[in-house]
């Protein structure tokens, strides 16, 4: 029998991912670069190329110099051969993203809000029509304001029909590809970390006040916490004065900074961060000027991280499509 019919089915998608990934990565590769980076021997090597070649995932780029034998064949993965579809629902609108394997974005929309409805009606149509228009995606990846476990909804004030609800599944059956369904916040801090091309293991906080009530994306190490039950980052309970929790204190102008301060206070106090990233279209300079100063009464300054800002509907466009992208590759 042969190496690769002996290959576990497990073991071909290991290998199938780590060529899909290296081509990317490296832009071209040869067999026995292919070999020796990801150390599978060139029979098995040159067996996977083969097929892939056939199914028109990769393609011949030209041949490298003679070294005095043969000109090695020289390879490039086709980054349109699969397409992810990147969709976040929020109260007043719906936006996604449609990439191919290199993150290269071949469109990016905004149609009306499908939380409005009781039922999967409209949003069942938006995906069709994009899939209709883009028949090769093969992923998805649904943001949503609520509290996520494996793709079960169990935490969404506000939408009961997605109460409860295992969005993952429901769509897995209806279209037959991977699906990964993840919290706002938590795809929002993995974009920030991707996007800015953070490569050390940073610990980071983004913060979002959000048409659907507060939350918190928290990054640990380059871990996203998620936490023991998944509810990690819903800081609209979190209590601060005699009476009101975060989102009560959030409402009133009078205590609103005061309110923030103390949120960014307790997440040094406990976590020390690089940074606490606002929502730039929330926070303007002047109140995160406020909000540094008013910190500093609860925590000395010196232990205050970098408070920033930024895009957050990019972030979490780029985080949903990072995991997209990573079932892309398993596929």
């Amino acid at each position: 029998m042969n190496e690769l019919s002996a290959t576990p089915k497990s073991m071909k998608k290991v290998i199938h991912t780590g060529i899909r990934k290296l081509l990317l990565e490296l832009g071209s590769a040869t067999k026995v670069e292919l070999s020796n980076t990801l150390d599978i021997s060139f029979p098995t090597i040159s067996k996977f190329l083969s097929q892939m070649e056939r199914d028109g995932e990769i393609y011949l780029v030209g041949l490298d110099d003679s070294s005095g034998g043969r000109r090695a064949k020289r390879y490039s993965y086709n980054a349109e051969y699969m397409l992810g579809l990147s969709i976040f629902l929020e109260r007043t609108e719906t936006n996604y993203t449609i990439f191919d394997c290199s993150g290269e974005i071949k469109e990016t929309g905004t149609v009306q809000s499908v939380l409005k409805d009781d039922d999967l009606t409209s949003l069942n149509g938006c995906i069709e029509s994009i899939m209709a228009k883009y028949p090769k995606i093969s992923s998805i990846a649904i943001g949503v304001p609520g509290s996520v476990d494996n793709g079960r909804i169990f935490y969404i004030p506000g939408y009961d029909s997605l109460q409860n609800f295992d969005l993952k599944k429901y769509y897995e059956d209806r279209f037959s590809i991977p699906v990964v369904v993840e919290n706002d916040m938590n795809a929002a801090v993995l974009g920030y970390h991707f996007n800015m091309g953070m490569t050390e293991k940073h610990s980071l906080v983004y913060l979002y006040f959000g048409q659907n009530g507060p939350g918190a994306g928290i990054m640990i190490n380059g871990d996203v916490v998620r936490g023991s039950t998944f509810f990690s980052g819903e800081i609209s309970f979190i209590p601060q004065y005699n009476d009101k929790n975060f989102q009560e204190a959030l409402n009133n102008d009078a205590i609103k900074i005061d309110a923030i301060s103390r949120l960014v206070a307790s997440f040094v106090s406990i976590l020390n961060p690089h940074a606490i990233i606002f929502n730039k279209a929330e926070v303007e300079q002047q109140l995160l000027d406020e909000i540094i100063n008013n910190s500093s009464i609860y925590v000395p300054a010196e232990h205050l991280p970098k408070l920033t800002w930024s895009d957050w509907k990019k972030d979490y466009l780029y985080g949903l499509q990072s995991l997209a992208l990573e079932q892309i590759m398993k596929e």
